[in-house]
């Protein structure tokens, strides 16, 4: 159980980190469309890349371990409803496993601690 709590932790902590650092790229046509979409526009994205690489970083510290979980879930809550807002439901449907990876997270405790 230990081994998959840390599996998990190191994906989403990956996973965090690199749509922080895609947060400072420039967009594709089809990305821009998509925040278009959504109603984020281009100004905004670095404070989105910057908080979502803070909690990627948080997940690796047992006192942030939760927050840095939740975080993370109502990021991804918020990014189905924009999606359910905009009328794209199948994106707000591929973002459940996501949404999963951080309440399994929460579930399975902060692995690191004896």
């Amino acid at each position: 159980m230990k081994a998959i709590s840390i599996i998990l932790l190191l994906v989403s902590a990956c996973l965090s980190i690199k749509h922080g650092w895609d947060a400072f790229q420039p967009l594709g046509p089809e990305q821009e469309k998509m925040m278009a979409n959504l109603g984020i526009n281009q100004a905004t994205m670095p404070y989105f890349g910057v908080f979502s690489i803070i909690v990627g970083l948080l997940l690796f510290f047992p006192q942030t371990f939760f927050i840095s979980n939740l975080l993370n879930a109502v990021t991804i809550i918020l990014i189905m409803a924009l999606s359910l807002r905009a009328g794209d439901a199948k994106t707000a449907l591929m973002e459940i496993p996501f949404l999963a990876l951080p309440l399994v997270l929460i579930w399975l405790k902060y692995p690191f601690k004896s």
